[in-house]
């Protein structure tokens, strides 16, 4: 990201000598910065030129800079944009003189980068495109960027969580103003098929929608809601039209040969050949992989893929090849019959059949394959290719040592799904990590050779959207808070490298770039405000000039002006805001300490033996059942003697996402061990009872048939002691 000055001078008149050692001294190489003497002044006489190529983009800029478009390529207050001989590249050239500020760049995409780095000296009010600020003015001088990567991306999954076009566009100008290049979209999974075969209708008009009487079953809240959508190969020309003007390449992916739940729902004949187990699910098919035997099945995939080579222009169409369950394969006749042909006994070697010829397929149509890093494990695969290292920082290693083209995006840093803190929302299978984190990875120092440096085409971070469905997306509230500024930082590293260190980065995101969030209109995340209890007193405190508020029993917030006396710390909980931006709770330790009394599960569904119900009871980790909830089925949890507390909290499925969960149900209690009494609805698979004498047992009933899943999971209670 191009440096700011700072916004605290209006107009915007620096002496040039000192704006740019401040520039050189934060951005890294390869930027060249040259100051000359005096200064360029908005007005409402400036105008936008461009080369004949170049206009869309001048019609673009003049909404943010409020400026007319007049091809006039001289006079006074011009900003020209030109297009210069060379190698077609990103690299842009940004000439600020008294009377004119010139854009140049050998490609349109160039000349994209220099207008954000030309927007990012001004007022972050131009990003609500509402003008420039009268009298604005901007030291002159030269400067000369190029990213570090070409490959500079985000993968967004609209399958798991619809997403739609209007949202997308939106989405798509975050990205462009951070100088991210790339749009990995997720347009098919287990949950959902999200575009238009017009050859196959019934692609998105059923597998676009779930629950409810669709075919497609729920697995991830809105359980009875038939929900969703899909894009019209129309929608998708217009995404595709606006990301371009912004330099920013869609890339779809139709995650297979696993992953294919949705489309198994939609077409049956294309699993294999053997009947399904559904005791387990109440009726649902589970089975999630293509059949490689199946013939038919690749005249289907001849198809879909023929429209999504058609409709879009990115050289690389994602074929998926993640988390592919082969042991259906062991199962099916067919599979087993065509290994036996190929004389091969690992089912994996189909994989690699079935990828081999879907590459077939691409290549006929001038394609190439982007795959995540499970399908070239072997390195069977081509190195046409281009890998997405997703597992890991080892399978980047892996997949560069051994050619590939690689997209770095290791879960543990680049997946903005997982959680920022331990308590907040969000994942946590891979790692529990804040901008901080995603700024620091840097390949030189885990472990890559020069070798497999070569072969890094960029950063890629992912946003998976299970969570998502359950945080109320027809607001851009909740992805908009995992995302920034963990997308901040790694633009960023994409763009420059963090050779300048987190201290010197964190501060101009705190000074300079919240601001510019703020006026983007975008709910980002602040760091959570540190806090001190000593002696009774309270004190909270924050680095980025946010507010403070606290809570306490009754909710209601108040603003924090001055440390707060209390003998009773565990009621208070602490946050900021700024502008747009709000950090997580934070409170004192003793407002989560929990208890552990001695407790035994017991539920009429049947225990799995790999996390028997003892995992959970003994407050180690989680338990699962071995099918999933009838109507009448409970979970019983009785404690060895009667407990008194200020709150206990019952949950079944996943910690922060709605899957594997008694869907609809109630819960009873009982004081002595026999008599149960009921209590109150289930919301999400849980309930928060707040007792006000001692408790027994606790039983969870279900009223609801199946979840979309084989099982039930059971987390361990959390019980908080009266204090």
């Amino acid at each position: 990201m191009y440096r700011l000055f700072p916004r605290t001078m209006k107009p915007l008149l620096f002496a040039a000598s000192l704006l740019f050692a401040i520039h050189t001294a934060a951005q890294p190489a390869p930027a060249t910065l040259v100051p000359s003497a005096g200064t360029f002044r908005f007005s409402d006489a400036t105008t936008i030129a461009a080369d004949e190529p170049l206009l869309p983009l001048a019609r673009y800029a003049a909404e943010y800079l409020g400026c007319n478009v007049e091809q006039r390529m001289t006079g006074e207050s011009t900003v020209v944009l030109t297009l210069e001989p060379g190698e077609t590249s990103e690299a842009y050239r940004l000439e600020i003189a008294p009377e004119y500020i010139r854009i140049g760049a050998t490609s349109c995409e160039g000349v994209f980068n220099g207008l954000q780095a030309l927007f990012r000296l001004l007022p972050p009010e131009i990003y609500a495109r509402q003008g420039i600020p009268a009298d604005t003015a901007l030291p002159c001088g030269r400067a000369e960027d190029a990213p570090r990567y070409g490959y500079r991306g985000m993968m967004l999954d609209v399958v798991r969580t619809w997403i739609d076009a209007e949202k997308v566009k939106r989405y798509i100008d975050l990205l462009s103003y951070h100088n991210i290049n790339k749009l990995h979209l997720h347009l098919a999974d287990d949950e959902g098929w999200r575009i238009e075969i017009g050859s196959h209708p019934e692609l998105a008009q059923i597998g676009g929608f779930r629950g409810g009487d669709s075919p497609v079953v729920a697995v991830y809240g809105k359980w009875s809601e038939k929900y969703g959508g899909y894009y019209t190969q129309d929608d998708m020309r217009s995404l595709i039209e606006y990301a371009a003007l912004r330099n920013v390449e869609i890339i779809p992916e139709i995650d297979l040969p696993g992953h294919s739940r949705c489309i198994g729902s939609v077409h049956p004949e294309i699993r294999c050949a053997y009947p399904a187990d559904t005791a387990a699910t109440a009726g649902t098919d589970y089975r999630s992989a293509w059949c490689v035997a199946r013939e038919e099945n690749y005249a289907l995939l001849e198809d879909i893929l023929d429209e999504i080579c058609t409709l879009f222009p990115s050289e690389y169409i994602h074929i998926g090849g993640d988390e592919v369950e082969v042991s259906q394969w062991k199962k099916c006749p067919d599979c087993q019959a065509l290994m036996q042909r190929l004389r091969i006994d690992d089912p994996h070697r189909l994989q690699d059949r079935f990828m081999d010829r879907l590459t077939a397929m691409l290549t006929a149509r001038g394609k190439r394959p982007a795959v995540w890093n499970e399908a070239a494990a072997s390195g069977a695969f081509t190195r046409e290719s281009r890998v997405h290292g997703w597992e890991s920082v080892e399978a980047c290693r892996q997949a560069t040592d051994q050619g590939y083209r690689t997209v770095i995006m290791p879960s543990e840093c680049f997946y903005f799904d997982m959680r920022q803190t331990p308590r907040e929302e969000g994942h946590s299978w891979a790692s529990i990590f804040d901008a901080r984190k995603t700024f620091g990875f840097d390949p030189a120092q885990r472990g890559f050779s020069e070798k497999q440096l070569r072969h890094i085409e960029g950063y890629e971070a992912a946003f998976w959207s299970e969570i998502y469905v359950s945080h109320e997306p027809e607001k851009n509230d909740y992805i908009d808070y995992m995302c920034f500024p963990r997308l901040c930082a790694l633009a960023r590293i994409a763009w420059n490298g963090n050779a300048e260190g987190w201290e010197s980065y964190y501060e101009e995101l705190r000074r300079e770039h919240y601001d510019r969030m703020a006026a983007m209109g975008i709910g980002f995340r602040l760091f959570p405000p540190q806090l001190h209890y000593e002696d009774g007193v309270f004190t909270a405190t924050t680095d980025d000039e946010a507010e403070i508020f606290y809570t306490t029993d009754d909710g209601t917030p108040k603003r924090y002006t001055h440390p707060l006396r209390t003998a009773e710390p565990h009621r208070y909980r602490f946050y900021t805001c700024y502008k747009t931006g709000r950090s997580p709770q934070a409170a004192h330790k003793s407002y989560y300490r929990t208890l552990a009394p001695t407790l035994r599960i017991t539920s009429s569904m049947p225990e799995s033996p790999r996390a028997p119900f003892s995992r959970a009871a003994e407050y180690r980790s989680t338990s699962r059942t071995l099918r999933t909830c009838r109507e009448d089925d409970w979970i019983c949890y009785t404690f060895e003697k009667p407990v008194r507390c200020r709150e206990m909290y019952f949950q079944t499925g996943h910690l922060q996402l709605p899957k594997t969960q008694i869907t609809t149900g109630y819960a009873e209690v009982s004081y002595d061990g026999e008599r149960f009494e009921r209590i109150g609805e289930l919301e999400n698979g849980s309930i928060r009872l707040h007792p006000d004498r001692a408790i027994r047992a606790v039983r969870l009933v279900s009223t609801c048939c199946g979840n979309g899943t084989p099982q039930v999971t059971i987390q361990p209670p959390q019980i908080k002691p009266n204090l």
